[in-house]
């Protein structure tokens, strides 16, 4: 027996499913400039939340497991408010993808990939959006069928200047730069060919947040989604 291909029969199988879901993730983050990465730490928030932020314009959310009524926070935002997309981020492993899944999120996004979440995305109608840095990261995800990335986390991973390295050797491969990015930069990150939509914190502050203040939500999601591609 010959020496083992990057990708075996049933690992060409898996990553041709995957890749399928590309263009199902790219139509519901595609046209949106900034995807809000909301840590909501309590559950009345939710819903207002995600009111705010379509009411400004930016629908798609991704509310991150980083805090216990994460998971109810999505299940009530999927449910309660229709005009909302809702993902789910800071997924590690193949039972919270399944979890937040089942809680109603639309997409999953990770701060990396591993081989069990390939299988888990694989496996779900639910489409992934894994986290890649370094180059070796970004060719095993193309070898397992993804081409649209989270680069994070993007400022400290080397920002603008690092994905702009990346766009003529890797030109196929498009992301979603998260982590840092701010109001200013998001415009710089949109510019690069390579770049669909930055995730930024920015337009939900914890303050604002805590305080209820969903009008200002509001204004700043408007603000966020007219920057667009330059």
């Amino acid at each position: 027996m010959g020496p083992r291909t990057a990708l075996d029969a049933a690992d060409r199988i898996g990553a041709a499913i995957v890749a399928s879901k590309t263009e199902q993730l790219l139509s519901l983050l595609g046209g949106q400039p900034v995807i809000p990465v909301l840590k909501i730490d309590r559950v009345a928030d939710a819903v207002p939340l995600a009111r705010a932020l379509a009411a400004g314009g930016l629908r798609v959310i991704e509310i991150t497991l980083r805090t216990p009524d994460a998971l109810e926070s999505i299940r009530r935002a999927a449910a309660e408010v229709p005009e909302a997309v809702v993902g789910a981020g800071t997924i590690l492993n193949p039972q919270q993808f399944e979890e937040a899944a089942r809680a109603g999120s639309q997409f999953i996004v990770s701060p990396g990939l591993t081989p069990a979440l390939v299988k888990a995305a694989a496996d779900s109608p639910v489409p992934l959006l894994p986290g890649c840095i370094t180059p070796g990261e970004i060719m095993s995800a193309r070898d397992a069928g993804i081409d649209f990335l989270k680069f994070f986390p993007a400022e400290q991973a080397g920002g603008v200047s690092f994905l702009k390295a990346l766009a003529s050797p890797i030109a196929d491969v498009r992301f979603c730069p998260t982590g840092g990015v701010t109001a200013k930069s998001a415009l710089d990150y949109l510019a690069l060919p390579n770049v669909i939509c930055v995730g930024g914190s920015w337009v939900a502050p914890d303050a604002m947040v805590k305080e209820g203040r969903w009008a200002e939500i509001e204004a700043l999601a408007r603000e966020a989604s007219k920057l667009r591609k330059g």
